[in-house]
């Protein structure tokens, strides 16, 4: 479930628009991308929202349709910008065909069986189609107590949307070797106010290609609610996110991977402030703490085995909404999961005991004068789980080695903010801003079957954000950056990422008691990768067959994935009804890597760009093969939304947490 920021709490206006945000180097990130040239985007506001008909019609498109109250009304196609993956059909199994409706504590609960056919490879679709009027909502789905997928849906129109995604999962290959209780969690509300349920459709392909090294065996780090027919997440700060474990004797390799993201006060934590300026504006406005930055963590026995700094993901109501239609944010439909190699660890995780595994979120604590420290916890709330990827050494043989060596000083901060005030003496603007470093890395000689060798896991982190609220709190500017470089001897890993993003956002209330909402964002995820650990890159999983000639062997994977828009909300509560317009302009790249010295080879591209729910331009690029739709025509007005026949306040219900 995607929850709202502090301005429902004061304002009181619906889940689906929201803001806090900021400016940033939008120029520098273009240059890495040769595509054609950037797109002014103009924006007619009150514009009737459209509909997209596309020729990339989604696996189950048609039948799907015929679930949508209007089935002569072609239905709109949402997409994740992603590049193809390799996905062929020789052997399919339908794991799940089912309506979220009023599905709190009631997920999808089925029984898979391996299929009779041989595989080493395993792709999943995943279909949605709904119509009416809803919030986003998070999906969760898991193999008995072991998250295999996190996603997050779009916000749906009244002549109804559409999406599939596809991903690959080869490396839960044991998993899906062996029999296991699917559970599929999409919690949703439908009444006389939210009237839109999720008509899902989720199939397996199952084929034998190019092995990615799966892992023999892997170990969920979960609250282990599968024998009542519960998804298995812990959800932090209420409990404590652990597991003990007992690991093999003769393990060789082991990743640890954490999904989490933030919900309810904590679902846009990179627009918080400093816990001590949460009342800057006075009680009447309410602001969210712990700063812009978390840090996720993993302790084993106690001991901290790594971090991760995480990804901003704005899910499709966040900021405005017509920011993510039909464009839906960067990782919206398939919520990544960051790495730590926790290899050095196996001399001490392979005696045969168990072993105590935690995922800890951390922001920041402050004194209100320059000082800050990690906190202890963080707002309501983050959904988390944790698995242990392990892969086996011969049977019979016994992981030895050294303890691990960690060097893990206090992460560095510095942090400001101040106030200027009025005339008359009331606060005018909050000014703030956070910067933060850390070094981590830990290292053990580790001995096998295969002889003795040091492994090492290093970690370099910086994160930097600037931000300024105004106009009472109505009005925020931020601006950040989060990089790092992750590095281990394991596989000759190496992953250096940048997440930078701005948004700017006004919220203003008219004299008629309606309110406008504009706002413009920037943001984009670059990562450099070679090697992998426990999940394959994506140019192990691109599907080459798209491609006209053989492609070389490739070291490592670069990929460019940029989002900007504009977006605008008018809400009028007398008259129950709110209009909405945006534009937002995507620019993706993936290269293969065959020398780390010499250019990358490409692989994908896709330069789209949608207006008012149209796709308006849309280049595809997939080797040396180009596609370009431009002008492309809207099927059909979509008209106005439609407040719910209740009070504003009343309409920001979300469902148990």
């Amino acid at each position: 479930m995607c929850e709202s920021i502090y301005h429902q709490e004061k304002h009181g206006y619906p889940r689906e628009v929201h803001g806090s945000y900021g400016y940033g180097p939008l120029a520098a990130y273009f240059a890495p991308l040769p595509f054609l040239p950037f797109l002014l985007i103009v924006i007619s506001l009150f514009q009737p929202t459209t509909a997209l008909s596309t020729s990339h019609q989604p696996v189950f498109a048609h039948s799907l349709s015929r679930r949508a109250p209007n089935n002569s009304t072609p239905l709109l196609e949402c997409l994740q910008v992603s590049p193809p993956v390799l996905s062929p059909k020789p052997c399919q199994q339908t794991l799940m065909v089912h309506t979220f409706g009023y599905s709190y504590g009631l997920p999808f609960v089925a029984q898979y069986s391996p299929p009779g056919c041989d595989f080493n490879r395993v792709t999943i679709n995943f279909t949605v189609s709904s119509a009416g009027r809803q919030f986003d909502r998070l999906g969760h789905a898991w193999f008995n107590d072991t998250e295999i997928f996190r996603t997050s849906t779009a916000e749906p129109t009244a002549n109804g949307i559409i999406w599939t995604y596809t991903k690959d999962m080869s490396n839960f290959l044991s998993l899906f070797k062996g029999p296991q209780k699917l559970i599929f969690d999409l919690g949703n509300i439908v009444d006389d106010t939210y009237t839109g349920s999720w008509n899902t459709t989720l199939t397996a392909d199952f084929f034998t290609a190019e092995d990615v090294d799966p892992a023999d065996v892997i170990f969920p780090v979960s609250s282990h609610k599968s024998g009542s027919d519960q998804p298995s997440q812990f959800v932090v700060p209420d409990v404590q996110a652990l597991s003990a474990l007992t690991l093999p004797q003769n393990a060789k390799k082991a990743v640890f991977s954490i999904a989490a993201c933030g919900q309810a006060t904590e679902e846009f934590w990179w627009a918080n402030v400093l816990s001590s300026d949460t009342n800057a504006f006075g009680n009447e406005t309410t602001l969210y703490g712990y700063s812009p930055f978390r840090e996720l963590q993993l302790y084993i026995d106690g001991t901290l085995a790594g971090v991760a700094w995480p990804f901003p993901v704005i899910f499709t109501g966040g900021v405005v909404p017509g920011l993510w239609r039909p464009i839906v944010g960067i990782d919206a439909f398939d919520l990544r999961e960051d790495e730590i190699d926790i290899t050095p660890f196996l001399p001490a995780l392979s005696d045969g005991k168990e072993h105590t595994f935690e995922i800890r979120v951390a922001g920041l604590d402050n004194d209100g004068n320059g000082t800050a420290k990690l906190s202890n916890t963080i707002g309501s709330n983050w959904p988390v789980s944790g698995k242990v990827f392990v892969w086996l050494d011969a049977e019979g043989s016994v992981t030895k080695g050294t303890v691990p060596t960690i060097t893990a000083p206090e992460p560095a901060f510095d942090v400001s903010s101040s106030v200027s005030k009025g005339d008359n003496g009331s606060v005018k603007a909050l000014d703030y801003s956070v910067k933060a470093s850390r070094r981590f890395s830990l290292s053990s000689t580790i001995e096998t079957s295969e002889g003795s060798k040091v492994v090492t896991w290093s970690q370099d982190l910086s994160f930097w954000l600037t931000g300024q609220l105004s106009n009472a709190g109505n009005d925020q500017n931020t601006s950040q950056s989060t990089t790092g470089k992750d590095i281990s001897t394991t596989n000759a890993y190496s992953k250096s990422y940048d997440y930078p993003l701005w948004v700017i956002s006004s919220y203003n209330v008219l004299p008629d008691t309606n309110f406008t909402i504009d706002a413009k964002m920037g943001r984009g995820k670059y990562v450099q990768q070679s090697g992998s650990l426990a999940f394959p890159s994506s140019t192990e999983t691109f599907d080459y067959t798209l491609l006209d000639s053989e492609h070389p062997t490739f070291v490592g994977t670069q990929t460019n994935n940029w989002q900007n828009g504009t977006a605008h909300y008018l809400g009028s509560p007398a008259l129950k009804k709110s209009f909405g317009s945006g534009s937002t302009e995507q620019l993706y790249s993936l290269e293969g890597i065959t020398d780390p010295t010499a250019s990358g080879v490409d692989l994908y591209r896709r330069h789209i760009v949608a207006i008012n729910d149209s796709v308006t331009y849309d280049q595809e690029v997939v080797g040396n093969s180009m596609h370009v739709s431009q002008g492309v025509t809207a099927a059909v007005a979509q008209g106005e939304r439609t407040f719910a026949r209740v009070g504003i306040k009343a309409m920001l219900g979300r469902g148990p947490l």
